[in-house]
């Protein structure tokens, strides 16, 4: 569920976060950043676990808006997270790309299901699944040997996609 306000996007994310909602999610981010949108909340206290690729599209993003930013001052929030999530960003190497809280979250009343890109094709989908896993692998070293395989399965994958979209 998405909402915005002043200036701050509140994204409640209910269940699973997972590879499903990685598209749509870093696209919505990427318009309204563009839009002047600087601060982005993720209320996690519903969210039972994050997969790695949504936990690697949220540090792609961390990283990227961390060059823009001053230290200690990311625009991503991580609201509330369980103590698993928070163990999985700290293993990781992730944490500090996010200003991570618990307490109130902003409450607006206009919240909304975040809307489905039109046209999103499984090859999008497994573009994305492979950049967050590189993002994760190039942001701290150990995490190579978690999801190398992960990472080279999913590139074979995405090259028999393309060549069957090709055809």
């Amino acid at each position: 569920m998405v909402a915005v306000f002043d200036q701050v996007a509140c994204i409640k994310v209910n269940g699973r976060a997972d590879f499903t909602s990685s598209v749509d999610l870093k696209k919505l981010i990427n318009e309204l950043w563009l839009h002047g949108y600087s601060r982005f909340v993720f209320e996690l206290c519903d969210c039972v676990t994050m997969d790695s690729t949504f936990l690697g599209m949220l540090s792609g993003i961390g990283l990227r808006f961390s060059n823009a930013q001053p230290p200690q001052e990311s625009p991503l929030e991580l609201l509330n997270p369980s103590p698993r999530i928070s163990e999985v960003l700290e293993n990781l190497g992730v944490a500090h790309l996010f200003k991570i809280a618990a307490g109130c979250p902003p409450t607006p009343n206009n919240f909304e299901p975040l809307e489905k890109a039109p046209g999103t094709t499984r090859a999008d989908i497994t573009r994305e699944c492979l950049e967050a896993h590189k993002t994760l692998m190039n942001i701290q070293p150990e995490n190579m040997k978690k999801f190398k395989e992960v990472a080279q399965f999913l590139a074979e994958d995405l090259k028999r996609l393309e060549l069957a979209g090709k055809k």
